[in-house]
């Protein structure tokens, strides 16, 4: 994908698409159920990440970097 064709706003709205799919599948299968996405089990998405990350970073942009741990939603007192 060619992304420096993309504006700064839709490269953290892709960006942002990546946490959001991430975080309902999480949500999902803390519930038992299958994950819709299947983020974690895709290296595309992984990859996909990676490439909007370099773009931002080329471009000087600011963002918070995608946690991709299993635990991310647990503060480090909850474990």
């Amino acid at each position: 994908m060619n992304y420096r064709a993309f504006t700064n706003d839709s490269l953290t709205m892709m960006y942002e698409s990546v946490r959001g799919a991430l975080r309902s599948d999480d949500a999902l299968a803390d519930r038992g159920e299958e994950r819709r996405f299947r983020v974690r089990e895709t290296p595309d998405w992984r990859q996909h990440a990676a490439d909007l990350e370099a773009e931002m970073l080329k471009r000087g942009m600011f963002f918070e970097v995608i946690d991709w741990s299993e635990d991310q939603g647990m503060l480090p007192f909850d474990r």
